[in-house]
């Protein structure tokens, strides 16, 4: 909707004052979201209560996509479009690629944006599953519901040729630590990896060499403090793996290619 400029600046100040850093920013998107001035006043309300914006506007920036994110869904961070840049590198038209514990299926929309791909989505939750299916359906992919590789369909099975698993990395002791967007908004269960963070993962690399093709690889993102470890993991269920990183987003990839031998 258009805001009078003097509307705007008031909206402006509410959201400077509740502490939001991009004040002008957030303003000018929620203006635009709105569709008429009571939703803007309950918009900005929600956002000066603390709600996270991409909740508040319905969608998250990723990958230069409008991705949509209902409450309830993990929001997908900036850097992991890390992890997507790293996955197009090996990524080739008619690749199966597979969003596992997919969220809203950013990555999967990220990835099929720019290669025409076979593409496949699972989450447990699902909340999740009902947000992928609006971001996955327009691109083509097939969205499942169920616990990690027990939602794929079983023909899969030994034909993925890239696996992308954002799965939950944050150790539980230190969920209280995070920001309260995230804390107070996001579902722990999209967050919270175990005692070290990466039990989840420990799960998915144990299954990855069933459902990968040959030379096919797996991505996943980890703190920079835990991808040596995941990494060991995945060599030890016979992954070659690297760690990359870029210090810009602050973000960690650990990427295994599964050979069979």
């Amino acid at each position: 909707m258009s805001v009078p400029a003097v509307e705007l600046g008031r909206v402006v100040e509410r959201l400077r004052a509740s502490g939001c850093v991009f004040a002008e920013d957030e303003a000018a998107l929620i203006a635009e979201t709105a569709r008429d001035a009571a939703e803007l006043t309950a918009m900005v309300d929600q956002r000066v209560a603390g709600q996270p914006l991409e909740y508040v506007v319905g969608w998250a920036s990723f990958c230069g996509l409008r991705i949509v994110v209902d409450p309830g869904v993990f929001i997908p961070r900036r850097r992991t479009e890390f992890l997507v840049a790293e996955a197009l590198r090996v990524t080739v038209a008619g690749s199966v690629v597979v969003d596992l514990a997919c969220g809203s299926g950013a990555l999967g929309a990220a990835v099929a944006a720019e290669r025409e791909v076979s593409l496949y989505a699972a989450d447990i939750e699902s909340a999740a599953v009902r947000c992928a299916r609006r971001n996955l359906d327009p691109v083509g992919g097939t969205v499942s519901q169920g616990d990690l590789f027990a939602a794929l369909p079983e023909r899969l099975r030994g034909r993925v040729d890239v696996l992308l698993a954002n799965v939950p990395y944050v150790p539980t002791g230190e969920i209280r630590l995070l920001p309260a967007e995230a804390r107070l908004y996001e579902p722990h269960v999209t967050l919270d990896g175990g005692a070290d963070g990466l039990e989840t993962l420990r799960r998915v690399v144990a299954e990855a060499p069933q459902w990968l093709a040959p030379g096919g690889h797996l991505f996943t993102e980890t703190s920079e403090g835990q991808a040596p470890v995941a990494q060991a993991v995945m060599v030890e269920h016979g992954l070659e793996a690297e760690v990359v990183a870029d210090d810009d987003l602050g973000a960690t990839v650990v990427h295994g290619t599964y050979t069979r031998r």
